[in-house]
């Protein structure tokens, strides 16, 4: 295996293995409640809790311990913009080939 290949493999394992130690079921102190920049987190990575949660039934994709309007506001915030919602109020690409 070139040396390229290895390094691109290590650096997606790393990733992964962060992006999944901070699901909304495996947080560490259980006591406290989920905010809005935690929100804003599962938000980012609710496509990879939902592919965990294929192997892992006891994982949740949302914190049921949060402070609730703002934990989901910042979840919702992040889901829309996440997968393009915010485009709308991006400008519009102009033709010019017409």
């Amino acid at each position: 295996m070139k040396k390229t290949h290895f390094i691109v493999l290590l650096v997606c394992m790393l990733l992964m293995l962060t992006l999944t130690s901070c699901l909304p079921s495996t947080l560490g102190n259980q006591e406290e409640k989920a905010g809005f920049f935690l929100g804003i987190w599962h938000g980012w990575i609710a496509p990879i809790s939902l592919i965990v949660r294929l192997f892992k039934p006891e994982t949740r994709i949302y914190a049921m311990n949060n402070t609730g309007w703002w934990y989901e506001f910042g979840f919702y915030m992040a889901i829309i913009s996440g997968f393009g919602g915010l485009s709308l109020i991006r400008g519009k690409r102009k033709d010019h080939d017409r």
